[in-house]
């Protein structure tokens, strides 16, 4: 099925419909609408390669995401694709693991000219290393917040949803507050364990416990809160970084004959479905991860329809979910 053939099922030019088919906002929404079901009838599939030499663009958008494991990761992913076809776009996706070795290698499609530009959900102490590689490629870096520098970013306040996190569990009487943490390359790890030192300071808490996990994962939150459990002094509420290391830390204590959250409460990070699985329900801080994707789209699309556009940094609303683990 050609073009030609689709222009005369619609009844309407050739042009109307490349103009559709390349996203142009000046086609009448009538016109549009029978272009869009005369595609539809007809499985109507355009020539990617010949629309790549007539505007020198692949529409193809690479994504390396640190850990495709992680719930929230998959999430902003969901977001990311939805929003990229809905502009025409398809995206390459690259568990990169924070490896710069396994980034350089899928970054070679930025200078082969195979993608149009990138979006990154590495570990921020990773970005110099990225940025040498990556150049003047448009890039927006996901889920990572950067107070400054040229790359474009999308994120949440992770310093005030920690330091919530601690005033909500003081308020309900907890004294002996723990946070389970992950690896500090990572900014929000260390912005939400910022957040939890100074919460504990505004409630005037003297207690303060920090167990790194050695994973994102759920045994390791198993394993952390353990280390916890074992510890001179047990903590009274648990904060992890992760709705994961969450629930792995709720195993670790209902396997040690204690109870959530009369002996111990617990929070959890991101507001994935995982929160909403384990027992009892996991009171969370909701991150909007879909919405976070679709944004981090929208300002890569900006970067790559205007090199020179100026540098975005946005903050999007969180939202803390009160549920029976707290």
């Amino acid at each position: 099925m050609s073009i030609q053939k689709i222009a005369r099922l619609a009844g309407v030019s050739v042009a109307t419909v490349s103009r559709v088919l390349n996203h142009s906002e000046s086609v009448k929404p009538k016109n549009r609408e029978r272009v869009l079901q005369a595609i539809k009838e007809s499985n109507y599939q355009p020539n990617l390669l010949a629309r790549q030499l007539r505007t020198a663009r692949s529409y193809m958008i690479l994504v390396l995401v640190s850990n495709i494991g992680n719930p929230f990761c998959a999430e902003v992913v969901k977001g990311i694709e939805e929003e990229a076809e809905k502009n025409g776009y398809r995206i390459l996706l690259c568990n990169s693991g924070s490896d710069v070795k396994r980034s350089k290698s899928a970054l070679k499609l930025l200078s082969g000219k195979i993608v149009d530009g990138i979006i990154t959900m590495d570990a921020f102490s990773k970005l110099p290393e990225l940025t040498a590689l990556i150049g003047q490629a448009p890039w927006v870096q996901c889920a990572e917040y950067a107070d400054s520098g040229d790359v474009s970013c999308v994120g949440i306040n992770d310093v005030d949803a920690a330091q919530n996190v601690i005033e909500r569990l003081a308020e309900r009487g907890s004294q002996r507050i723990a946070l389970i943490n992950h690896d500090l390359s990572y900014k929000y790890a260390r912005l939400r364990e910022r957040g939890y030192k100074t919460g504990l300071h505004v409630q005037q808490l003297e207690y303060s416990a920090v167990e790194y996990a050695s994973e994102l994962s759920f045994s390791a939150g198993k394993s952390a809160m353990e280390k916890l459990l074992n510890a001179s002094v047990r903590p009274d509420a648990v904060f992890a970084v992760s709705d994961t290391l969450a629930a792995g830390a709720m195993l670790a204590i209902s396997q040690a004959g204690l109870s959530i959250p009369e002996d111990i409460a617990v929070v959890g990070f991101d507001g994935t479905s995982l929160a909403e699985m384990v027992s009892p329900p996991l009171s969370t801080i909701e991150q909007p991860s879909q919405e976070i994707g679709r944004k981090a789209v929208g300002l890569l699309l900006k970067k790559i329809d205007n090199p020179d556009s100026p540098t975005e940094r946005v903050m999007m609303d969180w939202h803390y979910i009160s549920r029976l683990s707290a």
